[in-house]
């Protein structure tokens, strides 16, 4: 069973993504948080292994909600943050990704897909709605193309298939450092996914 925490400031946003997972036999929703502040201390509270998190809110916004529940885990540990939210400018995107989210997708996205990414991020996968990856694309990429240093280390360990708290560990660096390095290097492959990167990467090359 995975356990999910929802938080929105708009309280029908909130018991409209409740009703809906709560439908789904692995999906169990643990609470509702009505901004960052809350989204914390139930996240503390309640432990929940997926937090479906938005991003305008009072009180505390969602990117340092994410920041503050991805660092008070222990080890990698802590809850997945899915960030959902209307908006997908770079800006945006990166501070949540580089605040520890696991996923961004946009409220738009359809039911199952949606579904599919709590899921995925519970396995500690990394989750984008398709135009966030293209923005990523544009953003991040190199002229070269070429992936940085660590980059490629952590597409290594990812290929011989190491989750993202045990590449931290092997790399001695945090687990939200090694989903930035794998954010970065998705978009200077074109891909969206753990798998796909693997490939690409080693059809051009990059890894062995």
């Amino acid at each position: 069973m995975i356990r999910v925490l929802v938080v929105d400031d708009h309280p029908v946003v909130r018991s409209g993504l409740a009703g809906m997972l709560s439908v789904e036999e692995d999906l169990e929703v643990v609470g509702e948080a009505a901004d960052g502040q809350e989204a914390v201390e139930l996240a503390a509270a309640l432990g929940p292994d997926v937090v479906l998190m938005d991003l305008r809110m009072p009180v505390l916004d969602g990117v340092a909600a994410t920041a503050g529940i991805v660092g008070a885990g222990v080890s990698g540990a802590g809850p997945r943050v899915v960030v959902l939210t209307t908006y997908d400018t770079d800006a945006d995107i990166l501070r949540a990704v580089e605040a520890g989210a696991t996923g961004y997708l946009l409220k738009d996205t359809p039911r199952a897909v949606l579904v599919a990414g709590i899921r995925a991020a519970a396995r500690g996968e990394t989750v984008l709605a398709p135009s966030v990856a293209t923005r990523l694309v544009s953003s991040v990429r190199t002229a070269a193309e070429r992936p940085s240093a660590r980059e490629a280390e952590v597409l290594t360990l990812v290929a011989l298939g190491r989750s993202n708290s045990e590449v931290g560990r092997e790399l001695s660096i945090t687990e939200a450092t090694v989903k930035t390095h794998l954010i970065r290097a998705f978009a200077k492959l074109g891909v969206a996914d753990r798998t796909a990167a693997v490939t690409v990467a080693r059809d051009r090359g990059w890894i062995a």
